[in-house]
């Protein structure tokens, strides 16, 4: 994702002058040039296909087979990858970064990394090991891209957990979370104290296996923890599945314990919500209390969920309940919005919020709440979007200069690209049939960006 030079340090005072909405109107488009235009005009036709996204992969084999791997990369490089990706080397990282940095904005770089539920499992640590190095090197980028003259200026980056851990342990964990007794086992502080001395740590349902792999994957989020504060890049952790969610976040209340002191200048480890869900306002309204006994800073990324197909579908196959809302009258995005800017107008820089939208109604709706509640305009809310998609937005709230606006930028592989593409296609066919009939459609409410970001949108 992409920011503006805004600092995230703030002390709450009240808005000055009248509210001015942002201008949703495309006027922003005159800072790109013919050729990102034409790029974007082609990747947007080509999204409104649905059989080439859901497809995407078969088609790219196809390609390869009928022109060669140097031919298809080079039109995958011309329009997908170059729509969505920010490079696979630091050079182009680099050069994309500047391009964007003219326009205001600044980068969250994140390594399209991850265990699918489906997938074959890991048989050794060397992938996590892998993994590692290549979130301590995004690390570094994320810092080195970021112009360092202002120490009051921190990076942000996005953390996959099952990078660094498996499916399968979080799925155990997340079973015995779960359980109506618990397990006086799990805690945040016994992991967190596990992190730091470096101990084994020996859970009793676990086997020897699961207890060794549970803790090198301890050493390995805290090692990319430290790595990140000392290059002061904020990490902002990504929500999964709901299934291993309850252990994604121990771990985040794990690594909190230890980074979001305030003595640290905190929060460096934030948590993703996913609005879409039934339990979400719950869980965060009880984890935002819960720092705020325990004197923690609290980070939170909010976004609306891509996961809603797969969860629909594992829910009926199960037997269980939906924890899916059943439309988007029911979602929690305006009240998990309204509990986290209430905070933050009463906490200050203590608790941080990205509110990760590509929809202009909720980007608006946040932005005139901040001025009611005198949320400052150098503040610690910033805004979100995907690199490649509703550039209108993200110009808009740069060209106010009153809101930090990112854009998630992704350094992968053509391929991971378009599997990628499939996926976000996944969780927005879900939103659509959650939408049908209960909100009125047109550019009112999905604006220029509607067709790009029904195919490929969070």
């Amino acid at each position: 994702m992409l920011w503006t030079r805004l600092p995230l340090y703030c002390h709450s005072k009240p808005s000055t002058g009248g509210w001015k909405p942002l201008r949703f109107d495309g006027g922003a488009f005159h800072l790109r040039g013919t050729s990102e235009l034409a790029r974007a005009w082609l990747v947007l036709r080509l999204c409104a296909w649905p059989s080439l996204v859901t497809h995407g992969l078969a088609f790219q084999a196809w390609s390869q087979r009928l022109l060669g791997s140097r031919l298809s990369g080079a039109l995958l490089r011309a329009s997908f990858y170059g729509q969505f990706v920010a490079g696979e080397t630091a050079e182009e990282v680099r050069g994309c970064v500047q391009q964007l940095k003219a326009l205001g904005l600044l980068p969250l770089l994140a390594v399209p990394t991850e265990e699918e539920p489906d997938s074959t499992a890991k048989s050794s640590e060397a992938w996590y090991e892998g993994n590692l190095n290549n979130m301590l090197r995004c690390v570094d980028w994320s810092r080195a891209l970021v112009d360092t003259s202002n120490p009051a200026r921190n990076s942000l980056m996005q953390l996959r957990v099952t990078a660094l851990t498996s499916i399968q342990l979080c799925k155990e964990l997340s079973a015995w979370i779960q359980r109506p007794t618990g397990s006086s086992e799990l805690s945040p502080e016994r992991l967190a104290e596990a992190m730091d001395s470096g101990q084994n740590l020996q859970l009793s349902y676990l086997s020897t296996k699961q207890n060794q792999h549970l803790q090198a994957s301890l050493n390995r989020l805290h090692r990319v923890a430290q790595h990140a504060r000392a290059q002061n890049v904020r990490l902002l952790v990504d929500a999964e599945y709901t299934f291993i969610n309850p252990a994604l976040s121990l771990f985040v209340a794990a690594l909190a314990m230890r980074w979001n002191r305030p003595e640290e200048g905190g929060p460096w480890v934030w948590n993703t919500y996913q609005a879409y869900l039934k339990e979400t306002y719950t869980r965060l309204e009880r984890d935002a209390e819960a720092a705020h006994r325990a004197g923690l800073a609290f980070g939170v990324k909010l976004v609306r969920g891509a996961y809603m197909a797969k969860e629909r579908a594992v829910a009926q196959l199960q037997g269980k309940e939906d924890c899916v809302q059943p439309d988007y009258e029911a979602t929690n995005r305006s009240r998990c919005l309204e509990l986290m800017l209430s905070r933050v107008s009463h906490h200050g820089p203590l608790c941080h919020l990205m509110v990760a939208s590509h929809n202009e109604e909720s980007v608006r709706q946040a932005t005139k709440r901040m001025w009611e509640l005198g949320i400052p305009l150098d503040g610690p809310v910033c805004f979100g979007q995907l690199l490649g998609m509703c550039d209108h937005v993200s110009l808009a709230l740069e060209a106010t200069r009153n809101h930090g606006g990112y854009k998630q930028r992704r350094h992968a592989s053509g391929s991971s690209t378009m599997w990628r593409a499939g996926q976000r296609k996944d969780g927005n066919d879900a939103r659509q049939a959650c939408l049908k009939g209960a909100v009125p459609k047109g550019p009112q409410v999905w604006g220029s960006g509607k067709s790009l970001e029904i195919v490929l949108g969070w």
